[in-house]
């Protein structure tokens, strides 16, 4: 289970007490881990000590044994022949270092063991073991195995003795094992010592354990308390940033600095904030993701001749009675689309003022939309002014225009009223016949430039439909071909889309571009016709020429009206295309350098804007 599982049974889940049960089963868990080790660290001391000790005193014996038990019989007639006799013997030799050597250190026995003999030739202390002197060993006692390997021995369990630890060291002399010595010890001493070391143990862990607790009693109180200050501040704070918390030392010192340093600097940007909204000629209106008035600055009170308690937390639509439902703001709060510099007519009282609106979504620091902002400013007066220049630009091109038709409409009455005076004069039908075809051609031309001055004087609206651009350029420049020496190469990305365009002024438009690209080529060349969409919601048509190009000084008055460079142009061809693409909210540039050729650049949007709604 996760210490967190562990804090729901608290009485209550404070941070102190999961901090106490933290730390407890931190310090805990170390403690029993240290109590663990130390008791088994020391009950495997314990016994190895036990064994080196019992082992030290077998070789205490079997030093004193010198050369062996044949050295000890030698001076015994029976020798070995007499085993009762030899065992008496040696007892009497060697039951004097045994009891010395057991009374040396109480609890111990200590004794020899004669594989010849097969019997205990001394036991000590022999006033408690004499009787076992001149016994053999069970067939299956351990003693045996250590004169068969050789090998010394440890075993714990119950032998001649009783329950014991037994070390048992082989008697080798010459290279054979004559026999064994012992020294053991009973268990249940070394379990008494065993206990001792469990006890000490538990107690030094159990002690461990209390101190642990007084400390960390004390360091989450005190902790607690710290927490439960910053708690607080951090609670009023909430409603009021200028109650800084109080100072508080150590670590959570540094961080109350901190937050106290944040709440300033916040509460200098929420200044900074009010005071810019306050102070900016802009109306600015915010709402939530519900739609609810969240800031009005006073710029948009007065816009909107309304009060920011009046407005705020109410809905958007029900501040602005008759709200549509496409709403500029509203509108990105939905989709989450910005709006930029968009014009549009907002009706207050009897006036309709003309208000330049821009919206963005509102996001927090995660990146999550959380309403919606549009920044208002009223540009009724300058529409006044602006529309003032409009109509003197517009009186200044009707001046020139003026000029223009009358330049272009003088040059033939010219020539027809010369040939009609001299007509006057003529005498002969032949002169008539000769001369009146010219007055027809001149009086043609007065009719195609007053056609044109009509077209462009009144152009029917476009008539918005689905159309391909590779269509209309296909047809397009299939009406130019054999018109000169020029080579038409089309270069179009059949994955531009459809547009919302009128087909047949653009098909006007096209075909005024591509037939002054064939007459600005001398004699042969190339006219290159190209679609593309630009990534930005725009089709873009190039018609691209290798001719003779445009002087700088008159690339700004190639889309004037009547202005041309074609001995017998009207100048009207380009005015025609500019006014359709403006039409259909396009745009388009020309590049050109003296003979270097020519590029018109047209951009259409794919989708035509929709009048705009109130914000």
């Amino acid at each position: 289970m996760r210490l967190t599982g562990f804090a729901r049974f608290l009485p209550t889940r404070s941070l102190r007490n999961r901090l106490m049960l933290t730390s407890l089963v931190v310090v805990a868990l170390p403690i029993a881990i240290v109590g663990v080790v130390l008791e088994r660290e020391g009950r495997q001391a314990l016994v190895t000590e036990k064994q080196d000790k019992l082992f030290a005193l077998t070789r205490i014996l079997d030093a004193d044994l010198g050369p062996g038990f044949d050295a000890l019989l030698a001076d015994l007639p029976s020798g070995w022949s007499d085993h009762d006799a030899a065992v008496r013997h040696l007892n009497a030799r060697l039951a004097v270092l045994t009891d010395r050597l057991a009374a040396a250190d109480p609890g111990v026995g200590v004794g020899y063991y004669s594989r010849r003999l097969d019997a205990i030739v001394t036991y000590g202390p022999s006033r408690d073991y004499g009787a076992t002197v001149g016994q053999p060993i069970k067939s299956d006692h351990p003693g045996r195995r250590v004169m068969e390997t050789g090998q010394p021995r440890v075993e714990v369990g119950a032998l001649v003795r009783g329950p014991i630890m037994n070390a048992m060291l082989p008697i080798v002399r010459g290279g054979e094992t004559i026999g064994y010595i012992w020294a053991n010890e009973f268990s249940d001493a070394i379990e008494r010592q065993q206990r001792r070391i469990d006890e000490a143990v538990i107690l030094s862990s159990i002690g461990g354990l209390v101190l642990a607790f007084l400390i960390i009693w004390i360091m989450s109180r005190r902790l607690s308390r710290d927490v439960e200050v910053i708690v607080e501040g951090l609670e009023v704070m909430k409603t009021d940033l200028h109650r800084p918390i109080p100072h508080l030392r150590d670590e959570l010192g540094g961080v109350v600095v901190a937050i106290n340093a944040m709440a300033k600097a916040l509460l200098d940007a929420r200044s900074l904030t009010e005071n810019i909204l306050t102070s900016i000629a802009d109306g600015v209106v915010a709402v939530d993701r519900e739609g609810r008035v969240t800031a009005i600055n006073p710029a948009a009170e007065m816009l909107y001749e309304i009060r920011a308690g009046d407005a705020l937390g109410r809905l958007y639509c029900e501040v602005f009675a008759g709200c549509p439902t496409e709403s500029l703001l509203l509108g990105t709060l939905d989709n989450g689309r910005p709006r930029v510099s968009v014009t549009i007519d907002y009706l207050r009282g009897d006036e309709v003022l003309k208000v330049d609106a821009s919206s963005s979504v509102l996001r927090d620091g995660d990146g999550n939309q959380i309403g919606a902002v549009v920044v208002l400013k009223d540009v009724t007066e300058r529409h006044r002014l602006m529309g003032q220049v409009m109509r003197a630009d517009r009186l200044a091109a009707l001046g020139e225009l003026t000029a223009g038709i009358a330049h272009e409409i003088r040059n033939p009455l010219t020539s027809i009223r010369g040939f009609v005076q001299y007509l006057d004069d003529c005498e002969t039908i032949e002169e008539w016949r000769q001369y009146g075809p010219l007055i027809i051609r001149q009086v043609d031309s007065l009719n195609r430039i007053i056609g044109e001055l009509l077209a462009f004087g009144r152009p029917r609206p476009p008539q918005i439909g689905k159309v391909k651009l590779d269509v209309i350029v296909e047809e397009t420049t299939f009406l130019t071909r054999g018109k000169s020496g020029a080579r038409i190469e089309l270069d179009l990305d059949r994955s531009v889309p459809e547009i919302e365009a009128d087909g047949e002024a653009l098909k006007q438009a096209l075909l005024n571009l591509v037939i002054n690209a064939i007459q600005a080529i001398p004699e042969t060349g190339t006219v290159v016709v190209s679609t593309r969409s630009d990534g930005e919601g725009n089709a873009v048509i190039r018609v691209i020429d290798d001719g003779v190009g445009v002087d700088p000084e008159n690339l700004d008055k190639v889309f004037d009206p009547f202005f041309s460079t074609k001995p017998t142009g009207t100048g009207l061809g380009l005015a025609m295309v500019h006014r359709i693409v403006d039409a259909h909210h396009g745009v388009i540039t020309i590049e050109s350098r003296p003979g270097a050729g020519t590029t018109v650049t047209v951009r259409l949007p794919f989708a035509q804007p929709e009048p705009e709604a109130l914000p």
